[in-house]
Parts: structure tokens; sequence; C-alpha cells
């Protein structure tokens, strides 16, 4: 049936003088537009939503009074950091409600340029769920570090037209967005009519207006109410962030209110499988929300009607005619336990689990991609000239870190050591791409590891080697076990490499199912914890994975060095 036909048709059905496909009766549909629950039935035909009302079908379905809502929509993440791959995430967040994502691809772009997205955009073809695409625009991040592919305007210039881009993703390198960079201004210029989102932690008055004037309108990186208001107020959307290192929603709940809720989103950015599967997913965000006080219809435009007005999603996001037939089914609005979950009608997930099977992708074109050469002890070596030094203080639940001057131990050839009286050991950034075999070094407070190392590809954006330890050796042993299995997580403890998980998929995602990678992070992440000793308070993986992205404060390393996020330049960690 061509589209004249097939809207031809739709006005039928909508008209009652035809049979619908299906008939939903007896629900309680939750109304986002007039913020109402209305008793009624709802026709679906061909993916659609027809009408509520009476109305003649081919198949019925009685409700028996449950809720039924808009699916729900993340409004920023990054899938890579779920550690699988789209098909195995679509199978665990579609029966816990999440019906659409608006994704980031930049991990996979920072390590495989084009070709990583295109892997994403394949991978994301055949899955119940709707996968939207903004274009990476900062690969990599700043130009402080070394990745593996540089993509400019005239390389994401080939993909912006595709159907599921909506725009232009996070401007990660606000300090170039605000000098007017030219190379920013290119990317800028591809997203005319399209949306931008913003990536702008603490940035204010004359500097935020440079940072937005030129059609930027998101912002998932507010960590207080004075932020999120003046954000607010410059007509930008916020996006609530409730991930595995940053948690948002307890600080910015505060800031929703009749005047604000419009223009208020839910993502998670980044969160582990282990608390996907164990808290949820944006049902996770939508329960919280609901619990802290938000009023349960408010909770759900949130989670729905908003992130598809901002993003111009005009077929999702509420339960009225026209609109996909994406649907979660609620036995109790605040209780908010999702029982059912439809996709265009079709229902794809029941009590928690996906009626549909996922195959695997052809991961080809993005394995073997660690390349490094022989490390040495002496390439990890900090040499000092006194026994004061900058040091990187870690904030559990926060990517934020603190710059801190601290006194530490040197040897007697004034090379920093380890002190098991002092909570200081040495974190290595090495560069796995086979471009430039650069090592920045740098010294880490409050992780409290003893015992041994923890190495991981996963270190965003530019997803180099990081690898902290408080003895060389252990360090050591960690790199070579990471370049043997091209990619991973790795533990070592006394010398002995004592688990690992392979990540083949560009060095940040296993094609296995996610409950499988979630054990095996919960294995190792018991062992960090138990047998090094590591603060319990963070999450030492996710926090780890985020030391060496230089564009949140306050200070971080790179594969370059020792980088001052807040005057974007290299320090050294001797302090005169």
């Amino acid at each position: 049936m061509d589209l004249k036909n097939k809207y031809k048709r739709r006005v039928e059905l909508a008209a009652g003088r035809d049979k619908v496909e299906l008939l939903m009766k007896n629900c309680k549909i939750v109304n986002v537009f007039s913020h109402s629950i209305v008793e009624g039935n709802l026709a679906i035909d061909s993916g659609k939503i027809i009408g509520i009302g009476d109305y003649e079908a081919h198949q019925t379905i009685d409700m028996k009074g449950r809720y039924v809502a808009p699916g729900l929509i993340d409004s920023h993440e990054h899938m890579e950091s779920s550690l699988v791959t789209p098909e195995q995430l679509a199978r665990v967040i579609v029966p816990k409600g999440t019906t659409t994502i608006v994704a980031d691809p930049h991990e996979i772009a920072n390590v495989c340029g084009l070709g990583g997205i295109q892997f994403m955009i394949n991978a994301t073809r055949n899955i119940p769920l709707n996968v939207f695409l903004m274009m990476p625009s900062c690969v990599p991040s700043t130009k402080f570090e070394h990745s593996g592919a540089i993509l400019k305007a005239k390389d994401i210039e080939v993909l912006m037209g595709e159907n599921i881009v909506l725009g232009l993703g996070e401007l990660m390198d606000y300090p170039s967005t605000i000098a007017g960079d030219e190379a920013i201004i290119d990317k800028v210029l591809l997203a005319d009519r399209k949306i931008i989102d913003g990536h702008s932690p603490l940035v204010t008055g004359k500097e935020l207006n440079a940072y937005i004037i030129n059609g930027v309108k998101t912002d998932h990186e507010c960590t207080n109410l004075a932020e999120m208001a003046e954000k607010l107020s410059l007509g930008m959307y916020i996006a609530i962030r409730e991930g595995s290192a940053s948690r948002d929603l307890e600080t910015l709940i505060a800031g929703v209110s009749e005047k604000t809720e419009r223009r208020i989103t839910f993502c998670i950015d980044d969160k582990h499988p282990g608390e996907i599967l164990s808290e949820g997913h944006i049902d996770y965000n939508v329960r919280k929300a609901i619990s802290m006080g938000i009023e349960p219809i408010s909770a759900i435009q949130m989670a729905t009607l908003n992130t598809a007005e901002c993003y111009h999603l005009r077929d999702i996001g509420a339960i009225a005619p026209g609109y996909d037939a994406d649907l979660i089914v609620l036995n109790d609005l605040k209780k908010f336990e999702i029982v059912q979950v439809y996709k265009k009608g079709e229902l794809v997930a029941e009590n928690g689990s996906a009626l549909f099977q996922v195959g695997k992708p052809d991961i080809s074109a993005v394995i073997d991609t660690v390349t490094i050469g022989e490390i040495t002890a002496t390439d990890l070596e900090i040499r000092m000239r006194s026994d004061i030094a900058r040091v990187i203080r870690m904030n559990p639940k926060s990517l934020h870190t603190e710059s801190v001057i601290r006194k530490v131990s040197v040897d007697g050839e004034n090379r920093f050591i380890s002190n098991k009286y002092i909570d200081i050991i040495k974190m290595a950034v090495i560069e796995r791409h086979g471009k430039s075999g650069t090592i920045g070094l740098g010294l880490i407070e409050n992780f409290k590891l003893k015992g041994g190392a923890i190495a991981t590809t996963i270190a965003h954006d530019s997803h180099n080697l990081i690898v902290l330890g408080d003895n060389d050796e252990d360090m050591l042993k960690a790199i070579e076990k990471i370049k043997e299995i091209q990619g991973g997580i790795v533990v070592v403890v006394g010398g002995i490499v004592r688990d690992y998980l392979p990540l083949p998929v560009a060095g940040l995602m296993s094609d296995a199912p996610m409950e499988t990678v979630a054990k095996k992070i919960s294995d190792i992440t018991r062992i960090i914890y138990k047998e090094l000793g590591a603060n319990r308070e963070a999450d030492p993986l996710m926090t780890l994975s985020f030391l060496a992205l230089p564009v949140i404060p306050e200070v971080k390393v790179t594969d370059m060095g020792l980088f001052d996020v807040s005057t974007m330049s290299f320090v050294d960690i001797n302090v005169e």
C-alpha cells in the first residue's frame, strides 16, 4: 500500500468505518498532554494508535483496568557503556519499558571512526527498539589526547543525512566551542535545523551564552540547582542523569516544578550492565522521581513526551491518534512496575522478559583494536624533584575530581613509590591505537587500592588503555593481559591475573548476553573490593574509566600527560 492509500486507510479506521486490528479494552490511559488519566478503549492498527473510544476490532484484549502509558525514551545514552552490543541491550531494556533511545556512539567512533558508527547502525536495524543517533561531534573529545580516529565535519557529513540521525552529538570540547573554533563551527553548520546536544559542566554567564548561541539545546551535565536554573532560563532542555558514576536526580529533582517540568528529560548517559539488570533503565529514573515526590504523570511526561518534543520525534512519546503504538502496561503508577511492553502494537515483553529473539552481529570490522608496543617499568616511572606532588583526588559517586597537593614517598633515585600508609597510587594512560605510543602518568588518591592493579581499555573518550596500581610489576602484568585479549578489563592481585573480561568489540563491548557480562563484572568488582581493598563508596571500574576524560573537571590524565581541565592545559606532577 502506497503512502497516500495508507493515509486514507487510517482516516477510515479512525472514523470507525472499518474494523481495527487490535482493541485494548478497559484501559486507564495516561494522557501526557492533558496530564490526566482517561478510562476507555484504545484502538490500534498497523502499529499506530487509531483512537480512543468504542471501535470494532479483529482482536480484543481486556486490560482489566490496568494503566497504559507511552513507551519510555532515554534522551542521552552511550550504548557502548552497557558493555554489550545493541541487540543484547535491547533484549534487556525493552522489557523494562524503554522503547526508544537517543544514542551518541562517540565511544566506538573514538576507536573505529565511521566504521564503528556504521557497525552500530547495522546492529540496531532488526530489534524492537527505536535507536536514533546523534552524530559524534568531538572525536577525539579534545586535542589533548590521541584517539583511534579523528572525525572532521567532512567525515560526519556522510552520515548526517541518515533518517536515524537527529543532529549533532554532545559538544564535549566546550572550551573550543566557546572560543569559536572553526572546526567546531563547521560541524555545527552541518546540524542546521537539527538538534545539537550540549556538554557544558559548570559553564555559566557569558561563556554559557557563547556556548549555546549557535543552537545547543540540551545538557546532561548539570550537577547543582543554580546551574540547572540558569540553563533552563536560557531555553535549554535539562536531561537528569542517573547512571553508574553520575547520579544527579536526588540533587536536581528539587528544581522540577510546574514551571520547569516540561523542559526536563531523563537519561542514563553511562550505566553498567549489572545496574541496568538490578535497578532498571529509564524506568528507574521514573520510579525514583516518583518516590521523591514527583507526581507520576509528570515523571512519565519527562520520560516520554518531553524528550520526543525536544528531538522533534513527532510519532512517539504520547498516546493519541497517529502516534506509534509503543506502550507500557502497569498495575500501579506509583510503584511503576511494568508488566507488558508493546512495540508498534505488538507485545514484545511481559513480566520482565523479552518475547523476541536477537542474533549476533558481524563484529569482524571492529575487533583487534589494541596495538601497543613493549611496555617496561621504566615507562611507568614518575620522576620527582621533591616529595611534594600534584595528585588527583577521586570523588565517589561523581565524575568530578579534585586537584590536591600532597606529600608522597620517593626512592633513592627520586622516583615515586607507593607507601602502604599513604593512600596515593600510580596511574598510567597508554595510547593503544597504534598511533603515537605516548604514555601519560599521574597519581590518584582515595581509590584505596593495595596489593595489585586494574587495567581496562574503557577510558573515556579516546579509550586508550588505562591502568592503576600500587606496584609496577602488577601494572605491567595487567597491561600484557589486555594486549593478549585485545581489549577488556583485567584485575591483578599479588602478581597473579585473578580475573578478566574480554571485550572484543572495539575493546568496549562483548557480544555475549548482558547477564554473562554483568556476572563477570560483579566477580571482578568483588575481587577489587575484597582483595585489593578499593573504596567501596565508588564503582571502581566506572570511576577508573572516566579518569582519562579531559572535559570533566577538575584534573585528569590522558596519554599525553596530567591535564588541568579548568585551564585546559597540561600540568606537572611536581610542585615547586
